[in-house]
Formats: C-alpha cells, sequence, structure tokens
C-alpha cells in the first residue's frame, strides 16, 4: 500500500495528504492552486526548493511565482541555462559569461572568436525560442563532485572545474536539457516551456538578456540606458583580468596558495587611485562648490565620502561635510507611504526650499546658522552653528537623494559633482552564475546593523525588501546623472565578510520565513574560502562594516 504523507500548503492553508517520494511539482497538482506564472520554486519549512524537490515526510510548503525575490531568481538561472544551451547548439566552441545586470537584463559576453552581430543576437534569440517551445524537460541529477569535475573537464568548462575542486563537498547537483549539462547554484525549473517570455539584444560587445518586469511580469523590463554604469563594470573587468581572478574558484584559489596578501593590497590600491581621480576632476573644475554623494543601502558612500574628503584635501580643497538628515520637515508635515506611515525616505522628507536657499547664501559668500532636526521630538530647529564657505573650501554631502536634480533644483549645475557610490559585485562564481550585488550589501548589512545597531539578522533580512523598495525609487532612476561612479566592492570582499556574517545567519530561527533567505546566503557563503581581516588596513573601506576602521562614524 502507497504512503502517505501530510502537506500542509501554506498558500491556502489546507492540509493534503501526497505519495511519500512525490516532487513538488506533484503536490502542487494535488494543492488545488493556481497561479499565471508559477509555481517556481517553493518554501518548505521556510528553506527556498525547486520543483525537482521530493518530499518524504510531514512539511509546510508554500508555492512560490515570479513575484516572489525566489521564483524570479528560478526563472533568471533557467533562462541562463536556455541562452547557453543554444548559443551551444549554434557555437559548438564558443564560451559564455553571465556577466553584470545593466539596464535591466544582464549582459553576456560572447566568445565566438570574432565580434557579436545583431545576425548572432537574432539566431541565439531564435534558438532559445525554439527550445523553449519544444517543451525540453529539465532534468537534475546528483553525483559524485569527483565525477562531476570530470565530466566537466571533458566539457571544457573549467571555470566549473576550479570551483568544484574547491568546495570539498562529497556531492554535486547538475542539470541537463537534451544531452546539454551545466552547474547552477540554484534551483532550475522543471521544464523549458515554463520560460513564457524574455528578450536578447545586441548590447555593446556582447548581448543584453531581457526578463519579465517585476511590477508587470506579462511585460518586459524597461530597457534602460546605463553607459556610465557599464564602464564602470568594464573597467573592473579590466583590473580583474590584471589579477587573474573573474571567479570565486580563481579566488579560492588564491587563499589555498595564501596569496591573498598581495590582492588586498592591489585591490586597495586600485580602489584609492580611483578616488584620487575623482578628487583630481573636482579640481580640475574650477566653478564646483557642492560635492554630493549617493548611494544605495550598505554601499560605503560614508566611507567613500571620508577618503574623498582626504583626497581632496591633498588637492588644496578644504571639504565641509553637512548632513542632510538636518534639513528633514517636522515630523507631523512628512509624507506618508501606502501603508500611512511616515515615509522618511521620500525626496519631500526634506525641507527642500530651507536647503536651497541656504546653499544659494553660501555661494553667494552668505553665512548661514544651519539647521538641526531633534530625532526623538521630530522637529526641526537651529543649530546655533554658523558657516560660510571660504575661498578654497566646498561643501561635500552625502544622502541618498543627492543624484536627485529636484534636491538642488535653485543651484545651478555647473556649480555641482555627483558621485554614485555602489557595491558593484563583479566576481562571478563561475562563467554561468553571478553573483548579485544586492546579496553583497545585504551582507554588510546585516553585520553593520548587528554591530552598531544591535539589530538581529533575522530584522535586517526582515526589513529589506522595503529598503530595496526605497532604492528603486529614489536612486536607481538617477544613477546615470553622476559625473563619477564608484565601486565599492572589493574582489576579495567576500571571502573577508563570510567570517562574521555567517554565524549571524546561522542565529536566524528556522521558524521564521526570513530563514528561507539567511539559508540561501549560508549556501552561497559555504563556496568562499575565508581570508581574516587581520591584513585589511583600518583605511579600508569594508572597515565601515566589519569595524576597526580609523575614521570616526
Amino acid at each position: 500500500m502507497e504512503k502517505l504523507v501530510q502537506i500542509r500548503i501554506r498558500n491556502n492553508e489546507k492540509i493534503i495528504e501526497a505519495p511519500m517520494g512525490a516532487t513538488l511539482e506533484d503536490i502542487y497538482k494535488l494543492s488545488g492552486i493556481e497561479m499565471k506564472h508559477g509555481p517556481y520554486s517553493a518554501r518548505v519549512n521556510n528553506k527556498v526548493e525547486g520543483m525537482h524537490y521530493r518530499i518524504f515526510g510531514q512539511k509546510d510548503v508554500e508555492f512560490l511565482d515570479i513575484s516572489s525575490q525566489s521564483g524570479n531568481r528560478c526563472y533568471t538561472r533557467s533562462l541562463f541555462f536556455v541562452l547557453c544551451k543554444a548559443a551551444h547548439d549554434l557555437y559548438p566552441n564558443c564560451k559564455v559569461w553571465i556577466d553584470i545586470p545593466v539596464s535591466n537584463g544582464y549582459y553576456v559576453y560572447l566568445d565566438i572568436e570574432r565580434p557579436v552581430t545583431l545576425d548572432d543576437a537574432g539566431a541565439i534569440r531564435r534558438r532559445m525560442q525554439e527550445i523553449i517551445d519544444s517543451a525540453l524537460p529539465i532534468h537534475r541529477y546528483q553525483t559524485t563532485t569527483e565525477e562531476a569535475i570530470q565530466m566537466f573537464k571533458e566539457l571544457k568548462q573549467w571555470s566549473k572545474v576550479k570551483l568544484l575542486n574547491s568546495t570539498g563537498r562529497l556531492y554535486t547537483t547538475y542539470y541537463d536539457i537534451d544531452g546539454y549539462k551545466d552547474y547552477y547554484y540554484g534551483a532550475l525549473l522543471t521544464n523549458t516551456s515554463q520560460l513564457y517570455l524574455f528578450g536578447l539584444e545586441k548590447y555593446y560587445d556582447g548581448l543584453l538578456l531581457r526578463l519579465p518586469s517585476s511590477e508587470h511580469p506579462d511585460e518586459l523590463g524597461e530597457m534602460t540606458h546605463q553607459d556610465k554604469m557599464f564602464g564602470i563594470f568594464k573597467e573592473h573587468h579590466q583590473w580583474q583580468d590584471i589579477l587573474g581572478l573573474r571567479t570565486i574558484g580563481d579566488l579560492n584559489e588564491i587563499v589555498k596558495q595564501n596569496h591573498f596578501s598581495e590582492l588586498i593590497k592591489i585591490s586597495e590600491a586600485l580602489q584609492e587611485k580611483k578616488i584620487a581621480k575623482i578628487a583630481d576632476e573636482i579640481k580640475r573644475r574650477s566653478n564646483l562648490r557642492l560635492v554630493l554623494i549617493a548611494g544605495p543601502s550598505s554601499s560605503g558612500k560614508t566611507t567613500t565620502c571620508k577618503r574623498l574628503s582626504v583626497q581632496l584635501a591633498v588637492n588644496g580643497i578644504r571639504p565641509i561635510g553637512i548632513s542632510l538628515d538636518d534639513y528633514f520637515l517636522d515630523r507631523d508635515k512628512t509624507p506618508l507611504d501606502e501603508k500611512g506611515d511616515y515615509d522618511f525616505e521620500h525626496l519631500h522628507a526634506l525641507n527642500l526650499p530651507l536647503l536651497n536657499e541656504q546653499l544659494t547664501a553660501l555661494f553667494r559668500g552668505e553665512e548661514v546658522e544651519l539647521p538641526r532636526y531633534d530625532f526623538p521630538t521630530g522637529t526641526s530647529q537651529m543649530s546655533g552653528k554658523k558657516l560660510r564657505l571660504g575661498e578654497k573650501e566646498i561643501l561635500v554631502v552625502e544622502g541618498i537623494h543627492a543624484l536627485n536634480p529636484e534636491l538642488t533644483s535653485q543651484i545651478p549645475e555647473e556649480q555641482i559633482f555627483r558621485v554614485y557610490a555602489s557595491a558593484l559585485t563583479t566576481i562571478l562564481l563561475d562563467n554561468h552564475n553571478y553573483i548579485p550585488t544586492t546579496d553583497n550589501r545585504l551582507l554588510r548589512r546585516i553585520i553593520r546593523d548587528h554591530k552598531y545597531r544591535a539589530v538581529s539578522a533575522q530584522e535586517t533580512i526582515r526589513r529589506w525588501p522595503s529598503v530595496r523598495a526605497g532604492e528603486n525609487k529614489w536612486i536607481f532612476p538617477f544613477q546615470e546623472n553622476a559625473d563619477a561612479m564608484f565601486n565599492t566592492a572589493m574582489l576579495f570582499e567576500l571571502a573577508v565578510i563570510k567570517s562574521q556574517a555567517e554565524p549571524l545567519l546561522e542565529q536566524v530561527p528556522e521558524n521564521c520565513p526570513e530563514h528561507a533567505e539567511a539559508y540561501r546566503l549560508l549556501k552561497f557563503l559555504h563556496y568562499i574560502k575565508p581570508i581574516p581581516d587581520t591584513q585589511i588596513p583600518p583605511t579600508s573601506l569594508i572597515r565601515e562594516f566589519l569595524g576597526g576602521s580609523s575614521f570616526t562614524y
């Protein structure tokens, strides 16, 4: 007699019975749930699993569609797989690098030993659609890591060989579409027909893979121009080529050989050189009076501001810092969000008329009395602190709205220099597995919140979607307004923050929704060999999060 197990379906709070060993795909068919775009994955006892996953005991299951981060990641990885197969079918000896997120898609570098053309993009797009229309099953297999390494050696997938060689794992999972094999560090869909929408365009010297919009999943995400952002990514790839460091497998090899000291020194020097070049550009523009620095959460913009101020001083410019936080409106005048709560991240939570009035006066050589915002009472007060700009002095201001032209609408553009700072992760897990830049920032924030704000990893993860929503509204649309972009991510960074992040993630209870994200991040960090932070200099940007900085925050 077939043995049954009880499954609680969180989507509709029903309890069903399913055969022991049934897949999540089987269980979905029994659940009575209907999803237009999904399910693509499921949260099983607060751990995200792919639809291939088999159930052998009593479980809580919540099915996830493309609107969820986990479901979206599963869809995206599966689309990567189909793209790689299509390219291999058309150009058997090609090399594909799934690279950086840009222009609401992913830049793909295709090495076919000649320049990529519009015809190439069209041919791959058509082949991808053929694979999708053929409704090919995506098979999931588990084998020993030794056998997986040998398989990828024969396929000449060297970045995967290097990664798997460094993990120390006994078993490895890989996927197959019609004989084409690949490795992905997260779950995939079960059939190519589930990929209902994508785009593929010629983009610079490669391709741009486009995905469904997160807000409107029946439409492709809007293709935005991010020329400056793309330039920063390409610049960092040039640095990586100098260091011979493109993937986590490369990084693990450096750590294993105990050569990370040189890597840290060169990475820090390259970053300082970039800051110095920005300071030199500010020096060249003699009419500048205001430097604005913006960036998303945990981008390191505070340390960027401090290190840039040092380089400005080297150039004979005295930087004067003021805080946008002191220009908050009284709390009862603060805009409300959709839930009726005070929206302190809203641009109009700031007293823009006062800010522009005081900046204009300062640039005319007048003296102003700066405001001070009293957070306990939620009121704006005059501080008694007077300020007048000298001839060689320049204002340096950081804040999330610094790239928004409305912030300083009354200040002539020729007097403003805008800097965008963010942790743009350029190292890949392997050539088909990119590392989300948001993961880097979230790990930074988890460490910082615990160390300096007594906030748990669970609470940081819980708040993160709200933080991201604010960034999407108030920061990312204005990135290309920057006069200079600065990548705050370090090539060795994940190996250093691993040791502090893992114990915090392990404390997230299994019975809370945030456990799924903590578990995912822990699985990712397990790929990376740790580097001790003892050789990180006190002026390093990541000291803002790790502690031990020589700067005062």
